[in-house]
């Protein structure tokens, strides 16, 4: 009886419309699903682009930052250089040059870092959405290499730099640094960067306190040593940012010429 009775409704159903109900059902469904792939895959593609041009003018302002190193540094080094021919006789000076000169050479460099676009990118496992390979690589190589952060630090620790401060009275070196300290350049202008530091300058002393600071250098026997050890220093890092990452300066200007 119940056997007849399930047949019988089974026979009454309308298996046409049950079909074409299900076919809307399913094709409403994987229309649902592409719809949602579309609209994620459309945010996707907004966030790579915003993580792309942000990571671009990040990289834009490092490589104007990365030449103000190297011009900078070459200007410390020149200096250093000068100070010890005069420290050891080889280029007679008056005793001004060679205060600005060994005064000038216990200067560094230390700028803000732009990087906050790829830490963001790397606390977040994004990185991936920077689809340009070189961009990409770019930012990488950058931000991992401990070049710049050596340079600071060697700078700043000198050997020589403590010496020299040692050396002289504090008034004289405040004098020093403001009449022949680094120069501001505003972040971005590349016309700027060379003679940040080596430009004409007096130093403002009077005669007789310019002499003494000459004397008590020339006196120093530890200065000339330590004038060595800094132009190595310096030297082995200027080799570092245009010789061994060389690849990555080139990879920077191709990046910042890029509308």
């Amino acid at each position: 009886m119940i056997q007849r009775l399930i047949t019988t409704r089974l026979r009454d159903l309308d298996w046409a419309a049950i079909a074409v109900e299900l076919l809307i059902v399913v094709v409403g469904v994987f229309i649902g699903i592409e719809v949602s792939n579309w609209n994620q895959a459309r945010v996707t593609d907004q966030q790579a682009a915003v993580f792309a041009e942000r990571l671009r003018a990040d990289l834009r302002e490092e490589y104007w930052g990365y030449q103000l190193l190297i011009a900078y540094n070459q200007e410390v080094l020149k200096n250093a250089e000068q100070a010890v021919t005069a420290l050891t006789g080889k280029t007679p000076v008056s005793d001004e040059a060679l205060l600005i000169s060994a005064y000038r050479a216990t200067q560094y460099k230390q700028r803000l870092r732009r990087r906050s676009t790829y830490d963001e990118m790397i606390s977040t496992g994004a990185i991936g959405l920077i689809r340009d390979q070189r961009l990409r690589d770019t930012a990488m190589r950058l931000y991992n290499v401990p070049t710049m952060e050596n340079l600071a630090r060697e700078g700043m620790q000198s050997r020589y730099r403590e010496a020299f401060r040692m050396a002289l009275p504090n008034d004289v070196q405040r004098t020093l640094g403001k009449n022949c300290g680094d120069r501001y350049v505003e972040t971005g202008d590349f016309t700027a960067i060379h003679g940040v530091l080596d430009y004409p300058c007096r130093t403002g002393l009077t005669t007789q306190a310019v002499a003494e600071a000459a004397n008590a250098l020339r006196a120093n026997a530890d200065l000339v040593p330590l004038l060595h050890l800094r132009i190595a220093d310096i030297e082995t890092r200027l080799g570092d940012l245009t010789g061994n990452n060389r690849s990555i300066l080139e990879s920077l200007g191709a990046i910042a010429q890029e509308k």
